[in-house]
């Protein structure tokens, strides 16, 4: 076939376009995927650097890496405190190495300056062709994204290398931001960590301070450290007159010899780590696992030294831990100090003389320690405003086995009241084994009380007969603060108010009324005078009230009878920031 000049012109012309056409749409669909990765890398790195998760910002990383240019492994190592260590956080795919695990690698410093690089062999590590992309911010480096090959054993081509060094430099962004948060979140820890411990060191300050018995001061100690610090195995030596003794210990297996004591107490120097040289010097430390000697002082002399054994979680002691033994001990040993102090002075001085007779009345009067009753969580105590208070609490048992718990709060402070309440207190044991009821012995208590004290002296009076075998309460109140009965699974307190008029106010005219009430398993009954509901705040606008120590007891329903006792005395001082104004007693009893 023959073709014209004409249709030959036509047809190159024809050709001329059906060419540019296809350069056009070849341009067009570059400017497309241009735009698509300039997407991509833009809505990446929003997400990214909004995100705190290191765990997020890293997968994501290896998705979207493995994703865009189809490669069958990778992986993600970051850089180490140590010179040349790297952690594997991140893995896809098959690598010799496994993750999490810590790897040795020499890395040039020409290789880290640039943004990425191929290599075989890395420090003995086969990584078959892999490219390295540097994951770096503007001063720090932070490690490597390792990719193998992709799917079709083809390189990486130069849009794809700057597309992965983009989204290099926007990760290293976000995992640096990320790491920065979780350094931020760990240094919040330990601050909370570090005022929790104030908090602890603060209450059992006050604990201490309440305290003239070196028994309940070590025990106390020894329940801090198991609390606290986990620590089940420890000893506290103490240096009084020259003399070493040894005041606490737990949980150790052999017995401490004198010599043993006096090597101890010299071996100790701030905190002393027992080590193997040490443990050889002092068998007795191997023996008994003690892991650390810390040494207390007062006033720049060596009082102290407390030996304690590894955690129960096996976590290593840190410097934090030892900063919160040594302040705890310190709280210990001066409360220690303490009472050799007061030991010394009431022997020396026997002490003026109203303080000699309030603490002859105390000692005499109230029941130390508290007597176990079968079956029942006990727990009770007064805290006087004053030297001498005119609180009365007594628990004691009967002659037919039973156990009588009586609580009173007398008109008045000082000298007057306290002795009233020793007349109370012999009444009351006076009347013990006297074969009448509660009721009977209420009003003789009366009788006598208003027959021998001025017309201004009187007692609000609360006491009950407790029969463990049958859990029955058999009480009488005489116009004393109604005691609450909290009975199990139930929000609504039971107040035994029944009985008659406060004691001395005038001579019996009606006969008291004794009341029965049965207890059952977790019930509580909570005994108080008004120096809990009636504390004041320190603007003397507000009271305590029953609502509070309701509220109180409802909150700590499930703890001890001590745990109990421990917070509504926490709660009032709270309330009255530590502004007492008067006399508070408590007894508090669990049915078991």
């Amino acid at each position: 076939m023959w073709i014209t000049t004409e249709k030959r012109e036509k047809t190159k012309s024809e050709c001329a376009k059906t060419g540019d056409s296809t350069l056009q749409n070849q341009n067009i669909s570059d400017e497309k995927r241009s735009r698509f990765e300039l997407t991509t890398v833009l809505e990446t790195s929003r997400m990214l650097i909004e995100s705190k998760s290191s765990d997020f910002i890293l997968d994501n990383l290896l998705l979207i890496s493995m994703g865009k240019l189809l490669i069958t492994k990778a992986a993600i190592l970051l850089k180490q405190t140590e010179s040349n260590r790297y952690k594997a956080v991140k893995i896809k795919g098959k690598f010799p190495f496994s993750e999490q695990k810590e790897i040795h690698l020499e890395i040039g410093d020409a290789n880290l300056q640039e943004p990425y690089f191929t290599s075989d062999n890395i420090g003995g590590l086969n990584l078959e062709h892999a490219t390295l992309f540097n994951l770096r911010t503007s001063n720090r480096h932070i490690g490597f994204l390792v990719l193998g090959q992709k799917a079709t054993k083809e390189p990486l081509n130069e849009n794809e290398l700057q597309f992965i060094e983009g989204l290099s430099i926007i990760s290293s962004v976000a995992i640096a931001n990320s790491q920065m948060f979780d350094e931020l979140k760990q240094t919040n820890r330990n601050l909370d960590q570090r005022i929790h411990e104030l908090n602890t060191l603060f209450d059992l300050s006050k604990e201490f301070n309440l305290l003239v018995d070196r028994e309940k001061i070590s025990r106390i100690f020894k329940f801090a450290l198991l609390g606290q610090l986990f620590i089940r195995t420890f000893f506290l030596i103490y240096k009084s007159d020259k003399e070493l003794e040894l005041l606490a210990e737990s949980n150790l297996t052999s017995k401490f010899t004198t010599s043993n004591i006096k090597s101890v107490f010299e071996a100790a120097d701030d905190v002393t780590m027992a080590d193997q040289e040490l443990q050889e010097q002092i068998p007795f430390l191997k023996k008994n696992e003690i892991c650390a000697l810390v040494e207390i002082t007062i006033q720049q002399e060596k009082v102290a030294v407390i030996g304690v054994g590894n955690r129960a979680n096996n976590k290593p002691l840190t410097e934090s831990d030892f900063n919160f033994l040594k302040s705890l001990a310190n709280l210990a040993a001066t409360s220690i100090q303490k009472t050799y102090l007061l030991e010394e002075r009431i022997e020396k001085e026997r002490l003026e003389e109203e303080l000699s007779i309030a603490t002859a009345i105390q000692q005499g009067l109230l029941p130390d320690p508290i007597p176990e009753i079968k079956g029942v969580d006990l727990a009770g105590s007064t805290v006087p405003s004053s030297q001498v208070g005119g609180d009365y609490f007594d628990i004691v048992e009967t002659p037919d086995g039973n156990h009588i718990i009586a609580i009173a709060d007398v008109t008045g402070k000082g000298v007057p009241a306290a002795l009233l309440m020793a007349n109370l207190q012999s009444m009351l044991h006076v009347l013990l084994p006297v074969n009448i009821t509660l009721a009977e012995a209420t009003e003789r208590i009366n009788n006598l009380i208003y027959q021998n004290t001025p017309s201004d002296k009187f007692i609000t009076f609360f006491w009950a007969k407790y029969m463990a075998d049958q859990r029955i309460m058999s009480f009488v109140n005489a116009g004393h603060n109604p005691p609450l009965v909290l009975s199990k699974g139930e929000t609504e307190f039971k107040e035994l108010s029944d009985g008659g008029l406060l004691l001395g106010a005038m001579e019996s005219m009606m006969p008291y009324e004794q009341t029965d009430i049965k207890l059952q398993k977790d019930d509580i009954f909570v005994a108080y005078t008004d120096g809990v509901n009636e504390a004041q705040n320190p603007a003397g606008t507000d009271e305590f009230g029953e609502d509070r120590l309701m509220n109180c007891i409802l909150n700590n329903r499930e703890k001890s009878a001590e745990e109990i006792r421990s917070a509504i005395i926490e709660e009032v001082d709270r309330f009255s920031e530590n502004e007492q104004f008067d006399d508070l007693t408590l007894i508090i009893m669990k049915v078991l």
